[in-house]
């Protein structure tokens, strides 16, 4: 195996690839990547066991020559290794060269590097089926309803189906949903293909996805009841699903609330910003305290004291109250809603609340509010 290639073009699909290799991995061939040369480019390979990637550098693009000097052939890698001498030389053509099947030698012409590899057939098969329940969707509506949900699902693998965003496809639309049990955030956007089904993607693949094809079109989804796969470009990325059912979330979105708050968006979440500064207790908890003529925001802390602001441009329609909730999460919840004004929905001092933009009703988010003494 051997080939010569435009760095910046390997540079690209190295760092696609690099997503899929973990930090620490149970099954050591995977800390390498998988290169193949065949008749149409090199095809680099990645996979975490839970996530794999494959994209394709081709020979030619644009009328540009890509790939040449090229011998058939595969080997796999030091993943890191091959992509930090990518990143770092300075040449604009590497060459890569497989010698007795146990070295590959990568070189610019002014500084060579000498990797062990390891013999092709050693990597796992890998599902790399294609097939499946099949949707188009426009890169820029999938980036926004990952960046308006992704965000809601757990980090904590305690409950796994809980890191999961429910892709709920049918009836012309799909519905995203995200949540953590302290949080909610629901997207509706329609679609025109007639399809249907239900997948729990891991909230990191979707990220992975939308950062990936942010400069693309259309990415299409493939979905089994085992796995999603996303296409998009010369990449393909592949992603387990999340196994068990998604919770039932449909009846904990209140239809109605007592009370309602219009504030300034920027406003109040620069208000936050500033009294959690001592908001060192119980998780940035901080305090609204509501009335028609004035809205607060507080925090309070037996170790550093306490703080309070105003805000100025309102507008609260009900009895005078009182809520506390963690800082973060309404403030993630602001942003992701992309709205001036934001309108906040209360049924209770412990009731959860709900967050919407009132221009956009394609989103409702939910917080639920935090106890305090």
């Amino acid at each position: 195996m051997k080939f010569k290639v435009l760095r910046d073009e390997l540079l690209k699909n190295v760092q696609i690839a690099s997503r899929a290799i973990a930090a620490k991995n149970p099954i050591p061939v995977l800390a390498n990547f998988k290169l193949v040369i065949d008749e149409k480019g090199l095809t680099i390979l990645s996979s975490n066991n839970e996530l794999s990637i494959l994209t394709r550098v081709p020979i030619a693009s644009q009328g540009k020559t890509i790939l040449s000097d090229m011998e058939e052939g595969g080997t796999l890698v030091n993943a890191k290794l091959f992509a930090d001498i990518a990143r770092k030389v300075e040449g604009e053509t590497l060459s890569v060269e497989l010698f007795d099947g146990t070295v590959v030698q990568v070189s610019d012409g002014r500084s060579t590097y000498k990797l062990n590899s390891v013999k092709v057939e050693e990597y796992p098969e890998l599902d790399l089926d294609r097939s499946g329940v099949k949707l188009d969707i426009n890169a820029k509506v999938l980036k926004k309803i990952v960046e308006q949900t992704a965000f809601a699902a757990s980090t904590k693998e305690q409950r796994p189906i809980m890191t999961a965003v429910n892709l709920d496809v049918g009836d012309g639309k799909l519905v995203a949903t995200a949540t953590d049990s302290a949080r909610l955030s629901r997207k509706e956007v329609a679609i025109e293909a007639p399809v249907k089904f239900t997948a729990n993607v891991p909230a990191k693949a979707l990220v992975d996805v939308v950062g990936l094809a942010d400069n693309e079109e259309t990415v299409t989804l493939s979905t089994t009841d085992k796995r999603i796969t996303f296409e998009f470009g010369t990449t393909t990325l592949i992603s387990r699903l999340v196994g068990g059912d998604y919770p039932n979330t449909a009846n904990i979105i209140p239809k109605t609330t007592n009370f309602a708050l219009i504030a300034n968006a920027k406003e109040l979440m620069a208000a936050m910003e500033r009294v959690a500064l001592l908001s060192v207790e119980r998780e940035n908890v901080i305090k609204l305290s509501l009335s028609e003529t004035s809205v607060e925001v507080s925090s309070k802390s037996a170790q550093v004291g306490s703080a309070v602001e105003a805000l100025s441009h309102f507008s609260f329609n009900g009895d005078k109250f009182e809520i506390s909730f963690n800082a973060a999460y309404l403030m993630e919840a602001i942003r992701a809603a992309d709205a001036e004004d934001i309108k906040i929905g209360f049924l209770g001092e412990m009731r959860p609340f709900v967050i919407k933009n009132d221009k956009d009703d394609s989103l409702i988010q939910l917080a639920t509010p935090v106890r305090t003494y």
